[in-house]
C-alpha cells in the first residue's frame, strides 16, 4: 500500500470539517432525541405511542422511509418528518402533528455533548483559517451554539449533494474563498470524509480514534490523528 503523503501546511488556506462523530458522538444525541420523541407522542398522539411505543419501532419506520422516499435521501430532516407523519397516519392520529413532533425531536437532536477537545480545536482553527462545516447530517451549528467558529455550514440537505461527492467539497472551498487544493478537510469517516476529500483534490486529515487500518486502495490521507488535539499540534 502506498505511503501516506504528508501535510503541506504552508499550502493550507482553509479548513473544512465534519460535524457528527468528529466534534461530538452522534448516536447518543439521536438516541436521546428519539426517546424524547416517544415521550412527546405519548402526551400528544397516544394511539401512535401505543403502536410505535418505543424508540426502536420509531427508528424502524424511519429506516423504512429511506426505501419509500429515495428522493429525500439527502434530507435527513424531511425523512424523519415524513416517517413521523406515516406513523401518525397508520395509528389514526392527526398527520399534521408531524410538524410539531419533528420540531420537538429536532430541538433535542441539537443537544450534543462535544468531545472534550472540540471547542479548543475550533478556537485554534478559526483563529488561523476560515472554517466551513461539511456534513451529511442535520446538525445546526447555530442551535448547538458553535456558529461563531464557522464561515458557513454546508449540509447535504442544503445542497442536495452528500459526501463523498466532490461537489460538496468544492462548494465548501468556494465558500471559503480558496481553491480546493488549498483546503484541509478533517473528518472521522474514512470514505465520506478522507477519501472524499482526496478525490476532491484536498488535503485530508482522518480522525481515527479507533486506530483502524486505512480501508482503501491508492492514496492515503495526508494525516491520520487519534484526536482533534493531535491535529492542532500538527498544524502548530
Amino acid at each position: 500500500m502506498p505511503n501516506a503523503p504528508t501535510l503541506d501546511i504552508p499550502r493550507i488556506r482553509a479548513i473544512t470539517i465534519d460535524l457528527d462523530d468528529t466534534l461530538w458522538p452522534v448516536w447518543p444525541a439521536i438516541a436521546r432525541a428519539e426517546a424524547a420523541l416517544a415521550g412527546w407522542l405519548a402526551a400528544h398522539a397516544p394511539a401512535t405511542a401505543a403502536l410505535f411505543g418505543d424508540a426502536q419501532k420509531l427508528r424502524a419506520i424511519r429506516v423504512q422511509m429511506n426505501e419509500l422516499r429515495p428522493d429525500l435521501r439527502h434530507d435527513l430532516s424531511a425523512l424523519r418528518r415524513e416517517s413521523i407523519r406515516m406513523a401518525l397516519a397508520q395509528a389514526g392520529d392527526a398527520p399534521q402533528l408531524a410538524e410539531p413532533a419533528f420540531d420537538f425531536f429536532f430541538a433535542e437532536r441539537q443537544r450534543v455533548d462535544l468531545f472534550e477537545d472540540a471547542l479548543e480545536t475550533l478556537e485554534f482553527l478559526s483563529a488561523r483559517y476560515p472554517v466551513v462545516a461539511v456534513s451529511n447530517g442535520n446538525a445546526d451549528v447555530r442551535r448547538i451554539g458553535i456558529d461563531r467558529f464557522f464561515k458557513d455550514s454546508l449540509s447535504a440537505t442544503r445542497l442536495g449533494i452528500a459526501k463523498p461527492d466532490a461537489r460538496i467539497f468544492h462548494a465548501a472551498a468556494r465558500v471559503a474563498g480558496v481553491d480546493s487544493t488549498q483546503v484541509l478537510h478533517v473528518g472521522d469517516d474514512a470514505l465520506l470524509d478522507a477519501q472524499g476529500a482526496l478525490d476532491a483534490g484536498m488535503q485530508a486529515a482522518w480522525l481515527n480514534t479507533a486506530q483502524a487500518a486505512w480501508p482503501h486502495q491508492g492514496e492515503r490521507p495526508h494525516a491520520t490523528v487519534g484526536s482533534l488535539r493531535e491535529l492542532c499540534r500538527l498544524l502548530g
